[in-house]
């Protein structure tokens, strides 16, 4: 195995390709092994062969798509424990995607518990920060859709009335400033979410706290903007990709 992957190492350097010659000179393999070695990796996909020379192949880039994806998981989930852990609050990530709302990533811990999803995220989106925050990215067709799907329903004394009511506030939301909802999802909790467009893709990054803290909210949701601020290139490539 680790002779396969000096090969596949090999191969993936020579971005035109690679004879069997040359990746056994350069893997340090006897030429007869290379051959058997080569032809291996061909025959499961992970290498591809064209007038001689040898290419990565469907397996080794759909690996590498796999590693990037993990990667880029791994570079939101870092920075939503190091905002977790700075400011003293959960952290979600959640994007809107194929008319749905999806929370990706949530970042909580014994000090600062993470909200307990009492009733479905995806379905009560006009409920907490998070949904509100998302579909104020939205045009008012696709806003429309979403609550055609989800409609407003009551889940606390806190909640919004009714479709209109909502739509009224989205319209209301300012670009790329906070967006707030006290009690609305789940009685003696508050939410802010930090809006952020990544060209056609609504996402969000947003923190809660108990109800106690309400003055707390909106500096630590402005402390969590400037956070965002100041990281925006990795997280955008990490949600762009």
């Amino acid at each position: 195995m680790q002779r396969a992957m000096r090969l596949l190492e090999s191969v993936a350097s020579h971005a035109y390709g690679a004879p069997a010659k040359q990746l056994a000179r350069e893997t340090g393999l006897a030429l007869p092994t290379a051959y058997h070695l080569l032809r291996t990796l061909v025959h499961e996909g992970y290498l591809r062969r064209e007038k001689g020379l040898f290419f990565l192949g469907e397996a080794a880039e759909r690996l590498g798509r796999s590693g990037a994806q993990q990667k880029r998981r791994s570079t939101v989930t870092d920075m939503l424990a190091h905002w977790r852990d700075s400011i003293g609050v959960p952290v979600y990530y959640a994007m809107y995607r194929g008319g749905e709302i999806e929370v990706m990533c949530v970042s909580g811990s014994r000090q600062a518990p993470a909200v307990e999803e009492w009733a479905d995220f995806r379905e009560t989106g006009h409920a907490h920060a998070i949904g509100q925050c998302l579909l104020s990215q939205l045009d008012e067709d696709a806003r429309r859709d979403h609550l055609a799907r989800y409609p407003v329903r009551p889940l606390t004394p806190y909640t919004v009335r009714d479709n209109d009511a909502l739509l009224r506030r989205l319209a209301r939301t300012r670009r790329m400033e906070p967006v707030v909802e006290r009690q609305e999802y789940a009685v003696g909790t508050v939410c802010a979410a930090v809006p952020i467009t990544v060209g056609p893709t609504a996402a969000t990054i947003a923190l809660s706290l108990p109800a106690h803290q309400t003055d707390r909210l909106l500096p630590a949701a402005h402390r969590l903007q400037t956070e965002i601020g100041r990281h925006l290139g990795s997280l955008t490539l990490s949600i762009s990709m």
